[in-house]
């Protein structure tokens, strides 16, 4: 009986979490637990199972916007740091980006018809953003960014680039120290897509992975690796290629809400290094 009663307690305090305010923090835990392990292996075994826990409670509360935000951010993560199959990384992004669309439409009913309005109607809503709308616009431009990157053969996925650069344009002029200022990131790769004589804005990318890094005082690693993937690479600059990777592979990977992502970045840093002499 005791065993029974004791069982029956747990299963009421589990319902009381998720419930309300509890609900949402259970999708902050969720999203902190695996930005902050710095094991790869760990976390590509048990994130599946994360996936599936978060694809449970959308079901159960479909417009939580904590869950939605949370659900896209893994999604995109997995997707990202740990699936090499193109079909499948194109599924996962998929969903991804579908969670941040339904997070982002239950945050302000008018972007529930973000992909289809037209861009001057979506810089016009963008105008009205505040800096409350920030984790929306942020989640909304990483995943749109991560399904174009895996979904580049559809050119009609390759014309909303002007919307995920519109979304980090926008979280930067409101805080653009939001997430240790990783928006500029995002500008910095758009901004080098392509060298100055074809149209790309290399000087603005190398502006824009600068902001990163000094905005994360040094500690967001992974803007070092962009920097010198994207930019190093396309103005063919070895030395600062190089130093931008060795300061990686020296650093701590320790860091509150990078701790993963910067594991990520020492081992593209060591690829990147690897290939250095192939490339340049």
């Amino acid at each position: 009986m005791k065993q029974r009663t004791g069982a029956l307690v747990a299963m009421i305090g589990l319902a009381l979490i998720l419930q309300g305010c509890g609900l949402a923090r259970v999708g902050d835990s969720l999203g902190k637990g695996v930005r902050q392990n710095g094991d790869l292996a760990t976390v590509e075994a048990g994130l599946p199972s994360y996936l599936l826990m978060i694809d449970g409670l959308i079901v159960n509360w479909p417009e939580r916007e904590s869950l939605l935000l949370t659900g896209a951010d893994l999604y995109g993560a997995y997707a990202g740091l740990f699936v090499d199959d193109p079909a499948r990384a194109a599924r996962l992004n998929d969903k991804a980006l579908g969670y941040a669309l339904r997070a982002a439409c239950v945050h302000q009913r008018q972007y529930c018809q973000a992909r289809k309005m037209d861009v001057p109607a979506f810089e016009a809503l963008l105008a009205d953003a505040d800096q409350d709308d920030v984790p929306v616009l942020f989640t909304l431009g990483s995943a749109w960014a991560g399904y174009i990157q895996t979904h580049s053969d559809d050119w009609n996925a390759v014309a909303e680039l002007s919307r995920v650069r519109l979304l980090m344009e926008r979280v930067v002029a409101l805080d653009e120290g939001y997430q240790y200022g990783q928006a500029y990131m995002y500008l910095g790769v758009l901004n080098s897509l392509l060298p100055a004589s074809l149209g790309g804005q290399p000087d603005a990318a190398r502006a824009d992975f600068l902001r990163a890094i000094e905005l994360s005082d040094g500690d967001n690693l992974l803007a070092r690796v962009l920097y010198a993937r994207h930019y190093a690479r396309l103005v063919f600059d070895r030395q600062l290629h190089d130093t931008q990777l060795r300061a990686v592979l020296d650093a701590d990977v320790d860091v509150a809400d990078l701790t993963l992502q910067n594991a990520y970045a020492k081992r593209e840093a060591r690829r990147l290094l690897d290939s250095a002499d192939e490339y340049f």
